[in-house]
């Protein structure tokens, strides 16, 4: 059986304008990076991004939002990926990245009082923006918005016929079976590779996640995560995804309380986030469900 390749030709642009990283100091002590695009706007939009790259790939979405004053949009460099992952492909618990992103929150907050935040999130991102509004801390957001999201292996969303990530299946479920009954010590081996292709390469991809990452960049449960969620949701989708099928998502959603769902004729997975008529929808979104 062919298998369907993840083309990241969409998002290979010039990215020469966009704003430098910046940092934040998280719980643990860590210097975690950033890129901010202001916008004249009490409305933060945080955007997390997918498996194996980082938040460059957000630059023109995050320029349409921000030029429409719609919301400041922040897309982190999520621990363990990008130019400075403290260790690459590795986070130091389960649960970490929804601490990170809490933190980052906390900073953004400090210096606008009074802010609601839009939390959001591609592919992968998209499956922590879900266990985040499930967790301690979803209760912080005031929407939020998945493209296309990872929701689980097992979900009607995933497309078997794919090639882009490969998991260590044995030792998947051994690890799952070890941790069920407490035992951790072996949450940093190595569970999935990516196949990111050549073209896509630059040094600072991430090949490989360990479990404890894996882990904490998925929804816990995405039925319970999903209907957790009782803020506005807007999930978006193209139908020639080559990883996820679009259509499944609209029922699985239904069971959140205000949830749109929106699907964009022949657009690739990657290919969403470039979408000319992405930022424009997501604009109008954001100005009903936030200041309507």
């Amino acid at each position: 059986m062919n298998k369907r390749t993840l083309s990241f030709t969409e998002v290979l642009i010039d990215y020469s304008a966009i704003p430098p990283l910046q940092t934040f100091t998280a719980r643990d002590g860590e210097s975690l990076y950033y890129r901010r695009y202001p916008a004249l706007s009490n409305t933060v939009l945080i955007m997390l991004h997918g498996s194996s790259w980082h938040s460059r790939y957000f630059m023109p979405l995050a320029q349409s939002i921000s030029a429409a004053n719609a919301a400041q949009v922040y897309t982190p460099d999520l621990r363990g990926h990008g130019v400075h992952p403290v260790r690459r492909g590795d986070v130091d618990y389960i649960g970490q990245y929804e601490d990170d992103l809490a933190d980052l929150m906390a900073v953004i907050r400090k210096d606008n009082p009074g802010v609601r935040f839009v939390i959001g999130g591609h592919s992968s991102g998209g499956g922590l923006a879900i266990r985040f509004a499930g967790g301690k801390y979803g209760g912080q957001a005031s929407a939020y918005l998945l493209l296309a999201p990872f929701l689980h292996f097992m979900a009607p969303t995933f497309r078997f016929d794919t090639d882009w990530a490969n998991p260590r299946v044995a030792r998947l479920l051994g690890l799952i079976a070890l941790n069920t009954i407490g035992i951790r010590h072996f949450n940093d081996l190595p569970v999935f590779s990516l196949n990111v292709p050549q073209e896509a390469r630059d040094g600072v991809e991430t090949l490989s996640y360990s479990y404890r990452l894996y882990v904490s960049y998925s929804p816990r449960n995405y039925r319970n995560d999903l209907r957790a969620i009782r803020q506005p949701l807007l999930l978006i989708a193209g139908t020639a995804d080559e990883i996820f099928r679009a259509e499944q998502y609209e029922p699985l959603v239904a069971q959140c309380a205000s949830a749109q769902v929106k699907l964009l004729d022949g657009v690739s997975h990657m290919g969403l986030v470039m979408a000319p008529e992405l930022g424009m929808i997501v604009n109008t979104w954001m100005q009903g469900c936030i200041t309507g």
